[in-house]
């Protein structure tokens, strides 16, 4: 980390929404944990923000940001400073298809030979199948083609059309379990066709609006100007040899790049208090009824592609509709996802048997052996148990 990041650090703390002081001794080491972090991995990850939310059993939260806004600069990050929170936006978009499931417009018994005849290739996908990555269908943001497109022109706004040709006719369906982006392309479009309206407005009414966030936005295109200010820099920092066509964008910041590559499958921004409140509403919340929480939350396995009914110690990785659930040993069995765009990284976990949400964020994108979030999270957690709050 640089001296003038260093002179940069701001630890802030934010009250929680229902005005009940959050505890200053937990805050404080939590503080003190976030700035660990990013002394020890400022360099190595090349990020300068580092931010936290925590949801408690009694619903307090504790807010708190560490950092400046960019890298080497003096603007201080605070907790209401938004990060692109990559794919935890899949949840939101099988909320949406699970609400007009609900309407009746769509089944997700379905094909995708049902609503988008022009891919015949892939008529006996179920939808349910995009959501939970089973549908076989390769993901276009691992094709040298959209890397090429997004190097030369980064501004340029993809239609999900324009992402699904990145693949279709060009991969065969495989099988087993594949982490695939052009599914949620196509439930966009599926969406659009079954209700007659706009994706994004749909997204904003149904699902943002309905479920109380006030710090959560999304754009299929580029993100207007008053956003794009309140959002931290992000940083494309991986130099590793799976980086492939993208390296010409090795330590660029791609705040002002469009988000549209990732559209309904990553392009939504947010706080982490915000991710924290919709992490509630998810599994909690009135957001879904009960029958449809059970469909968010019905299993396959990662490793298998078979349904299951948990995670375990031999099968610990589980995919349901937009959400992952996942089994590590001192932590047992917990809602968890990382989302992660061409220059941020949002995590949010959810611990059942302590009523606890956490969400962490940071702005790079760094080779896949220097992305320690994962682990700060389990230090946070560490320290909420020490405080009895875990």
């Amino acid at each position: 980390m640089t001296k003038q990041l260093l002179l940069g650090l701001a630890l802030l703390l934010a009250a929680s929404p229902a005005g009940a002081a959050p505890s200053q001794p937990l805050a404080s080491a939590l503080r003190a944990d976030l700035q660990r972090y990013l002394d020890a991995r400022g360099k190595a990850e090349h990020i300068s923000a580092v931010s936290l939310s925590v949801s408690l059993r009694d619903r307090r939260t504790i807010d708190v940001a560490a950092g400046t806004t960019s890298y080497g600069g003096a603007t201080p990050a605070t907790t209401q400073s938004l990060f692109q929170i990559g794919s935890n936006t899949k949840a939101f978009t099988s909320v949406l298809l699970l609400k007009l499931e609900g309407d009746g417009k769509l089944k997700l018994s379905q094909t995708v030979g049902n609503w988008l005849p022009q891919y015949p290739a892939w008529k006996s996908v179920h939808l349910s199948t995009l959501l939970d990555m089973t549908s076989g269908i390769a993901t276009y943001d691992d094709t040298r083609a959209w890397e090429a497109a997004i190097v030369a022109d980064p501004a340029h706004d993809f239609t999900p059309a324009e992402l699904i040709a990145y693949v279709y006719g060009k991969k065969s369906l495989s099988k087993g379990w594949l982490y695939s982006n052009t599914g949620y392309a196509l439930s966009e479009l599926i969406a659009e066709k079954a209700s007659g309206q706009p994706y994004a407005a749909m997204l904003r009414s149904r699902v943002i609006a309905a479920a109380g966030l006030r710090s959560t936005y999304y754009s299929g295109e580029t993100y207007s100007a008053d956003l794009r200010a309140r959002t931290v820099s992000g940083y494309y920092d991986d130099t590793s040899a799976g980086a492939g066509g993208l390296k010409p964008l090795v330590g660029r910041d791609v705040r002002d790049f469009s988000v549209s590559w990732a559209g309904a499958a990553g392009a939504i921004v947010a706080t982490p208090h915000d991710v924290a409140q919709w992490a509630r509403q998810l599994y909690q919340g009135s957001i879904l009824t009960a029958a449809q929480r059970a469909s968010i939350e019905r299993l396959v396995s990662q490793k298998t592609a078979k349904p299951i009914a948990d995670v375990t110690p031999s099968d610990p990785r589980g995919f349901g509709l937009g959400v992952a659930r996942l089994y590590k040993p001192g932590l047992g069995a917990f809602w968890f996802y990382e989302g992660m765009t061409l220059g941020y990284r949002v995590v949010h976990a959810y611990f059942p048997k302590q009523d606890v949400v956490i969400v962490v964020g940071a702005n790079s994108q760094p080779a896949p052996k220097e992305n320690q979030l994962p682990a700060l999270l389990q230090t946070v957690a560490k320290t909420l148990a020490q405080y009895g709050s875990f």
